[in-house]
């Protein structure tokens, strides 16, 4: 093999490994900065995760009472029904006088666990009488609240209370 042939032969053998060299840098570039990024996003879900168990574990008592006081799933109809007539005979053995009823919207947005029924009474009674229908009505451990009271004398008489309420009644839905 002559210098010349010698020469080229290094030449090209010294350009290969270079372009070898450059491609190989760029790949282990790419990988580094493809790791770099799975690691951030590792670090991201562990904090993620410790606060999520960090809120746990502070939330553990009422996870627990809330699975003791779990309600059987029921539709929708029936969860209104319920408390429509639940709030119509508790006002009359407090010894209200039921003006007016009337369903609102209720939320059932897709995918959450509870949905909540929801119901607008207007009735009129003496304060006492009242307040032991909002007494009876309110009751967590059957998650059911007065979540609005509007309250106003009565216009005919100063001794009674004519009450507006919104009641919701928060119930599992039952599975079609």
């Amino acid at each position: 093999m002559s210098p010349r042939e010698r020469n080229l032969l290094l030449f090209f053998a010294a350009a290969g490994f270079l372009v070898l060299n450059l491609l190989g840098f760029g790949f282990v570039k790419s990988k580094r900065a493809e790791l770099e990024r799975k690691l951030v996003v590792a670090e991201q879900d562990l904090a993620r995760a410790e606060s999520f168990q960090a809120n746990a574990e502070e939330v553990a008592d009422e996870m627990q009472w809330l699975t003791e006081h779990e309600p059987a799933p029921v539709a929708r109809q029936d969860a209104e029904t319920e408390l429509q007539q639940l709030c119509a005979a508790e006002a009359n053995n407090a010894g209200l006088t039921v003006k007016k009823q009337q369903f609102l919207p209720a939320d059932e947005t897709e995918g959450r666990h509870y949905h909540r029924a929801k119901m607008q009474l207007n009735v009129a009674g003496r304060e006492e009488a009242l307040y032991r229908w909002l007494d009876q009505i309110n009751d967590p451990a059957k998650l059911r609240s007065a979540t609005q009271l509007l309250l106003k004398p009565d216009a005919k008489d100063d001794t009674l209370i004519d009450c507006t309420a919104t009641i919701d009644q928060w119930f599992v839905p039952a599975t079609e």
